[in-house]
């Protein structure tokens, strides 16, 4: 049974307020989507997925737009020329494009209808998925499995990569990645206890079996710092190192990120416990008093 996410529920409830035939159904088949504006008028483009708005610095305030339940609102202030707008979807990293422009309202001009955006038919397969031949007869009732030519840790490692370095639009999505809460005072002394770096933990993601987290790597000396996968220490699957080096503290090569992919679990239940140093000046201590304690009561 398929779920229904908040986002989506609230865009059904929203639709089910209004006429059946006052929504225009645009279908996302990765081709960018006419949405027409009139200068104030607000135009309601209704979405099931929760979504961030790309906006370019162009339009300034002539646009206003507001994201809530599923739903994005947009109002034109005063006339736009075509201009492109970016829907990423907040959980997978999935773009939508929408090419805007507004005109001055017209005497006798309807007022513009909502717009419903709904997924195409033909989807195209990311990072390198393929159907599986021997599914190709497949019913309604037992869906095709698809088979991942790239290997789970590569497209994971990639897409981490490019939601922390690249630029919004050119974020490709993965079907399937979603979002992991990440404790951001996690311990990570035992991450790379031979090195002196500090890590922090920045974010993580999750597809099928497979976690990544990003952790940010800061030099805490004065010298340069190789970094090498076989001086981390936990339950790792892969690692991959965004720098191959750290520069001294204080310098603008002292921080780095790296890239940890478990598997069955996240990276918190992955690291090696905290083993405490052991003194042998504090433990003689203990034992000589223990072994006087000892003598005193056969003395009585």
């Amino acid at each position: 049974m398929k779920t229904l996410s908040l986002a989506g529920l609230g865009a059904l409830l929203a639709l089910s307020a209004l006429p059946a035939h006052a929504v225009e159904i645009l279908r996302w088949e990765r081709l960018p989507l006419t949405v027409p504006l009139v200068v104030g008028q607000e135009r309601i483009v209704f979405i099931d997925r929760n979504v961030r708005v790309g906006v370019p610095a162009s339009l300034g305030e002539r646009l206003r737009i507001q994201s809530a339940g599923g739903a994005v609102y947009l109002r034109a202030s005063e006339a736009i020329e075509p201009t492109r707008l970016q829907l990423q979807d907040a959980d997978t990293g999935a773009l939508i494009l929408l090419d805007i422009a507004a005109e001055p309202a017209r005497e006798g001009m309807a007022p513009l209808e909502p717009v419903r955006i709904v997924e195409g038919q033909a989807t195209a397969a990311r990072y390198g998925e393929r159907e599986n031949p021997s599914d190709a007869g497949a019913t309604r009732d037992q869906p095709r499995q698809a088979q991942r030519e790239t290997p789970i840790a590569v497209v994971l490692t990639r897409y981490a990569a490019q939601n922390l370095y690249a630029p919004l639009r050119t974020v490709e999505p993965v079907p399937g990645v979603i979002r992991v809460n990440l404790r951001r005072d996690l311990a990570l002394d035992t991450l790379l206890p031979t090195l002196a770096v500090r890590a922090t933990a920045l974010a993580a993601w999750r597809l099928e079996d497979q976690w990544i987290t990003a952790v940010r790597l800061n030099n805490c000396s004065a010298g340069w710092i190789g970094l090498d996968p076989r001086a981390l220490q936990g339950d790792i699957l892969t690692a991959t190192f965004q720098h191959a080096s750290l520069g001294p503290q204080g310098t603008a090569e002292d921080t780095t990120v790296v890239y940890l992919v478990t598997r069955g679990r996240g990276l918190a239940q992955s690291l090696l416990p905290a083993i405490h140093r052991f003194d042998p000046a504090a433990h003689l201590s203990q034992a000589g008093a223990h072994h006087s304690a000892k003598e005193a009561d056969h003395a009585q």
